[in-house]
């Protein structure tokens, strides 16, 4: 007969094998460069926290427009008097005295309840704080725009970085197959007395030389993908596989800088976030100044009130009474402080209109830049690739002469070396133009 025991330690068993086998295991992710730019939109942690920024000026905005809204409060007020409350001017006062005489009468008990209502008639400081509650939660979506700009460019950056990776460690792995089939040959020349020895420990140190690097070469891309995970906001626990590979750049026109700056200028959400934050110093100003300016509300009130002997309110008389009027607020004096709020909103305009000079003055020097690099990695790009197809077929050449037993093994070593050298180069070359067009479209503003 089966134990309790071991059927809840086949459970226990059971359970782990589920949690912690292969069915357990996080599944790897497929990410295109194209998918992993819409997940880092959409999960960026950066990005998250810039969009509640949007919906606190969402709040701010409401805030704003409650100035001109009614406003209704009910209060009530309980008190008792230990004597019976006072009122003056009763009974009659003592021969020669000056003094006001009173009389104690009422409930040692009161309360009262009052619902009283505003409609704000005419308040200066509505429109511009309302204006200025708009324009900030423009601003604030600009700012969020402007991350979402940088966090893509920086996943197309990175995912870039990890194909150049990618390429680089199986050129390093073609180059060991190379130098490792050289070694073998050596040796075997070696053993058969037509090599020096000199020959087979110059390719045993190439071999050697090569496995470093591709150790290394293997931690950047780890390093890579977890800061690819990171941008994305997955787990970092996640396993992803790149789906893209590195093409060769087609050929392109290459823009010209005048017009790369008209473009920047116009679709810029930084630069357009600077305007607006000239224009809402503008309505700082005006909101400064109308604090200044007189309120005028429409009021009203309805109150309940009653006194009682002993907390007997429920046998007391409860009469009421209701007013409606208008009210004006007229701000006399205020220690000198809306004159120095209207000083520091004009300084504040000042600064933002020299924040958005700078910036534009920036602007043409940071396009200047770009597209002066973007014409300097497309160029050598090239170059890189006439100089990459040479040193293929030099290296092939150089192979055919050596197995013919014409050239020496030093010389087949410097055709690979130079052919590996020449890859790679190439390889540099892509990255560096690729991440010049990534640079390109940041700089204009293109998501």
């Amino acid at each position: 007969m089966i134990s309790k025991r071991s059927i809840l330690y086949s459970a226990l068993l059971s359970a782990a094998v589920f949690l912690y086998g292969p069915a357990g295991h996080a599944q790897r992710l497929s990410l295109s460069l194209e998918e992993a730019v819409s997940l880092a939109v959409k999960h960026n942690r950066s990005l998250k926290a810039s969009g509640i920024d949007i919906s606190i000026a969402q709040e701010q905005r409401r805030v704003a427009r409650s100035l001109s809204l009614p406003t209704a409060g009910l209060g009530a007020q309980y008190a008792h008097y230990f004597e019976l409350p006072v009122f003056f001017g009763f009974g009659e006062s003592e021969a020669g005295s000056d003094k006001v005489p009173y009389g104690r009468f009422g409930g040692k008990d009161q309360f009262t309840a009052a619902l009283s209502v505003s409609q704000p008639v005419y308040n200066p400081a509505a429109k511009p704080a309302q204006r200025q509650a708009q324009l900030a939660e423009k601003a604030t979506r600009s700012g969020h725009a402007v991350k979402e700009i940088d966090i893509t460019a920086a996943v197309k950056r990175t995912y870039l970085g990890i194909l150049v990776l990618n390429e680089r460690l199986k050129l390093q792995h073609e180059s060991l197959e190379r130098n490792e089939k050289a070694l073998q040959d050596a040796r075997s020349l070696l053993a058969q007395g037509r090599a020096l020895r000199v020959d087979t420990l110059r390719a045993f140190t190439s071999v050697k030389n090569l496995e470093p690097d591709i150790l290394r070469l293997n931690k950047a891309i780890d390093v890579g993908k977890l800061q690819l995970i990171t941008l994305i906001g997955l787990d970092s626990l996640q396993e992803v596989s790149l789906t893209d590979s590195l093409l060769h750049p087609a050929a392109t026109v290459l823009p010209q800088e005048a017009a790369v700056y008209e473009e920047a200028r116009t679709n810029r959400p930084d630069l357009l976030q600077l305007n607006l934050n000239q224009q809402i110093s503008e309505q700082g100003i005006a909101l400064a100044k109308a604090r200044r300016l007189p309120v005028v509300s429409l009021v009203g009130q309805y109150q309940l009130q009653t006194q009682a002997q002993r907390f007997k309110f429920t046998d007391a008389s409860w009469p009421s009474a209701s007013f409606a009027g208008a009210q004006v607020t007229v701000p006399l004096f205020s220690g000198s402080s809306n004159l120095a709020k209207i000083r520091q909103a004009k300084l504040a305009h000042e600064q933002s209109g020299i924040v958005l000079t700078d910036a534009y003055e920036t602007l043409k020097t940071e396009v200047r830049q770009v597209v002066a690099n973007l014409q300097e990695t497309f160029e050598r790009m090239q170059t890189q690739e006439q100089v990459r197809t040479t040193a293929r077929e030099s290296y092939t050449i150089v192979q055919y002469r050596y197995q013919k037993g014409v050239t020496s093994r030093l010389e087949l070593t410097d055709a690979e070396l130079a052919l590996t050298t020449a890859q790679l180069n190439y390889l540099e070359a892509v990255y560096d133009y690729l991440s010049a067009r990534i640079e390109l479209d940041r700089t204009v503003g293109r998501q």
